[in-house]
């Protein structure tokens, strides 16, 4: 859930603002549609990644390592806090269009909004997105719990978030595709995803 949500919301907001947009107001006439409906479902997707972070815990069960846990549930926690200040920023930007009489001092809010969006989504967001994911692939490599293929995908794309984030914003829809792979292997892993089917498993 968390991977849809979260995804349909990162394209909201990356195409209401292009990437290399120039900073202004100008931006947000046809874009007001699209930044309101992904802060409608920012919290939604928040909601649904607190508790993938609490099924992936639950798993540890015993294995849990005190030290990468704390490191993986800090991390997770600041990414959705970005998140969620980054949907905040672009909800503002909206109530700010129709409260401003003075077009120069709008545009100059919006300058300001832009770059904090940007910023917070692109620089620390995504960074914090890759924290979760190294701290997270280090208990699976040390655990076993996970395959190693998996684990080894999961530090490269973290390395590639490390590394991209300020190249591209479009690199941020890496986390939830990754999101999504994890919660199909572990719903298929508890049975709820049966992918042999229910004639195999009777024969």
């Amino acid at each position: 859930m968390f991977a849809v949500l979260f995804g349909v919301s990162l394209v909201l907001i990356r195409t209401a603002l292009p990437e290399g947009a120039e900073p202004g107001s100008q931006w947000i006439d046809g874009a007001s549609t699209r930044l309101r409906v992904a802060s409608l479902l920012m919290p939604f997707a928040g909601i649904a990644f607190l508790w993938f972070i609490g099924v992936v815990r639950d798993g540890f069960g015993r294995y849990e390592d005190r030290f990468f846990a704390s490191v993986f549930l800090g991390s997770g926690i600041l990414f959705l806090a970005m998140m969620f200040v980054s949907s905040a920023v672009g909800a503002g930007l909206i109530a700010s269009k129709a409260g401003m009489v003075d077009a120069a001092a709008h545009s100059e809010v919006a300058a300001f909004g832009q770059m904090l969006l940007m910023a917070l989504s692109k620089t620390y967001g995504v960074r914090m997105a890759a924290v979760f994911m190294i701290s997270l692939a280090t208990i699976w490599l040390k655990t076993g719990l996970m395959p190693r293929a998996l684990v080894y995908t999961t530090y490269l794309v973290a390395v590639a978030l490390l590394i991209g984030g300020d190249l591209t914003m479009w690199i941020v829809l890496a986390f939830p595709i990754w999101v999504l792979v994890v919660s199909v292997l572990l719903l298929v892993r508890a049975g709820v995803i049966d992918l042999h089917g229910e004639h195999e498993r009777s024969a």
